[in-house]
This record gives C-alpha cells, structure tokens and sequence, in this order.
C-alpha cells in the first residue's frame, strides 16, 4: 500500500478466508464494488495466486487515482480494471469489462480513513470543513443544500430514521432557527449547533459519543442515499454471481446489517444461496486496538447454489 496512506483495510484476513475457496482457483473473476485504497484488491489477487481477473469500482473517483497506484503491480500485468461508478450500476460495469457474471464479490460499506479525515470533504465533526459530504464530487446535492433547504420535518425524520436520533425533532429545530438567520455551511458551525441543542445532562450521559455523531451519519446516508444503492447491490447479487460463487458484505450500522441479513436469509430460503456465516463475523480484539474504527464493522457471506 502506499506509504502516505494509513487506511487500515477492514476484516482483511477474515475477508480473504471468506472468498479464499473461489478465487484461489483458476482465472477466476472478482467483483470489488468498493475499491477504496486497494488493500482488500492487493490481499485477494495475492491469495488467487496472482490470475485472478480483479475488476475495482469505486464512486470516489480519488480512491481510484489512489488505487491505481497502490495496485501498480497487478495493473502492469493487466488484472485489474478499474471503474469510478458506484455500484448501484454493477451491471452497466460489467458490461463494459464484458462479463455477466463474476465468481466473487466484494462490497466494503464503510470509507477510507483519507475520506473522513479530509476537513475539505465534510464528513466528519472532527474538523472543520465544507458540509459536503460526498462520496461521488460530481453528485448533485451536498449535506450544506440538505441542511439548509429541507423542510423541518423532513429534517427530523431524516435524523431519526437514518441517524436512531432521539432527539431529533429538536435537532431539526435548532437548525432552521439558525438558517433563518444565516445559511449553515461549515461542520463545525452545524456541530455546534447540534450539540447545543440537546440537554446538558444527555450530553454528559452519552459517554465519549459525540452529540453530532447521530445525526451526521443521517446526513451522510442521505447524500450518498447509501441504502438505496445497498438495495440495488442486493437486487442484482445473485444474477451476477456464478453457481458457486461467493458474495461478502462489510457493514458498519444496524441499518446496513439488517438489509444484507434479511436478503441473504431470502437467498437462503429460496435455496439461491448458502449463508455462510450464521453470526456476522466481526474483528478481533487486536484488530480494535489496531484500528478502532473497525468496531463496528460485521461481515456476512453467502454461496451460490
């Protein structure tokens, strides 16, 4: 990986024993719907041997540029192929690569430590920042058009569907009282605001938990409208996999978890697909002091029949 870099890929290793049986065999195809810096790439062209045929995706397209030099080795032998697309067009990509179906796929639904460390991409509370919030730059609308343009309640729904907000209402609230005054444009003037309009008591009670967490990955979910996109992922998995081939999917929130559970479990019933993994598998101990932005990371894998 490049040196300058300091993503830590999630679950590598779990992730690599999961489609270890499929891509370890002859020129096999891998679907990656989440590029991201290469890290998952680099391990499972390795553990196939080096003939896999890796096909990367991405809708960051600086992920992209980034993986493509961190991927240098496998390019130069013309294994990878590489898409800025977001994976709710997985069929349009293959497509293009020329294949219907591939043996393997991938889709690591959390982001690069480059992307949330960025002030400039506004994604986290952190530091300060534009409130953008894209993964795609060229997406039409950012959290800033959201925050300052949504009405009240569609705010405060937005907050506690996609963010389990309690406090949402008078989140949403708090917001429009200061837009009235002056449009919201920075991570930190919305986290301020946010912060200050929860109870004193329940900011002390959340132990650690920043009071804008919540409601920025409300945010975040509605921009990059992650669960729509998750959905159609779902819709189109079992179509493009080869009899035999495996899926795995790395969620880091319950409304992530809970999609790919229940499609797998249809999968299942419907007797498409073997779940693999009973129980999510979730990162060791050591993996959390490592890298404690995996905490909360669950991967589930399926075979198709």
């Amino acid at each position: 990986m490049d040196e300058h870099t300091e993503h830590k890929p999630v679950l590598l290793d779990e992730v690599v024993e999961l489609l270890r049986p499929v891509v370890e065999s002859d020129n096999k195809i891998v679907l990656d719907c989440t590029l991201g810096l290469g890290g998952h790439a680099s391990a499972l062209l390795q553990a196939s041997g080096m003939d896999a045929q890796y096909v990367g995706m991405d809708a960051d397209v600086e992920n992209v540029i980034s993986a493509k030099r961190n991927l240098a080795l496998f390019k130069q032998k013309g294994q990878v192929r590489f898409f800025h697309a977001n994976f709710a067009d997985v069929r349009d990509v293959l497509e293009e690569v020329g294949v219907e179906k591939v043996d393997a796929v991938l889709a690591d639904l959390g982001f690069a430590s480059n992307q949330m460390d960025d002030p400039q991409r506004g994604f986290s509370f952190m530091n300060d920042g534009p409130l953008d919030m894209r993964l795609d730059r060229d997406a039409p609308r950012t959290a800033m058009d959201i925050v300052n343009q949504v009405s009240e309640k569609e705010l405060a729904d937005l907050i506690y569907n996609f963010g389990d907000e309690r406090f949402s209402r008078r989140i949403a609230r708090a917001i429009v009282a200061q837009r009235k005054t002056k449009s919201i444009e920075r991570t930190g003037e919305l986290s301020e605001i946010i912060r200050s309009s929860m109870p004193a008591a329940v900011r002390r009670s959340r132990k650690g938990v920043h009071p804008a967490t919540r409601t920025f990955q409300a945010l975040r979910i509605a921009v990059n409208d992650e669960l729509g996109v998750l959905d159609r992922l779902l819709d189109n998995l079992i179509d493009i996999l080869n009899p035999g081939g495996r899926a795995g999917i790395i969620s880091f929130h319950s409304l992530e978890d809970r999609r790919v559970k229940q499609k797998f479990s249809d999968l299942n019933a419907m007797n498409q697909a073997k779940v693999l993994t009973k129980k999510p598998i979730t990162p060791t101990q050591r993996e959390i002091d490592l890298n404690p932005r995996s905490r909360s990371a669950k991967l589930r894998g399926i075979e198709k029949l």
